[in-house]
């Protein structure tokens, strides 16, 4: 595998669209391999928009994490806060 291959598969992981679209992410893999193989300018330019284009649409389609984003740590904040009066009303 080539370094563009790798990152593409990574990303596909860190997506978790795999299972979402197999098809899409198959054909990603695919360009990316073509990607590290080509030496030739213009097929390098126009895999790279294809893969780009691919990219931009398994991006669409994952799924929205909510681990870490502020919304998370006012939730997280709001519940210390909580815990803590909790506490002191008990004791």
């Amino acid at each position: 595998m080539g370094v563009i291959e790798d990152a593409v598969r990574q990303e596909i992981a860190d997506l978790g669209v795999e299972q979402i679209a197999p098809g899409l992410a198959a054909a990603a893999v695919n360009l990316a391999r073509h990607q590290d193989e080509t030496d030739a300018p213009t097929a390098a330019a126009t895999v790279a928009r294809d893969l780009r284009a691919i990219l931009l649409d398994l991006r669409k389609l994952a799924p929205v994490q909510s681990k870490g984003d502020a919304v998370d740590d006012i939730a997280a904040q709001r519940e210390r806060r909580r815990a803590d009066a909790r506490k002191k009303r008990t004791g």
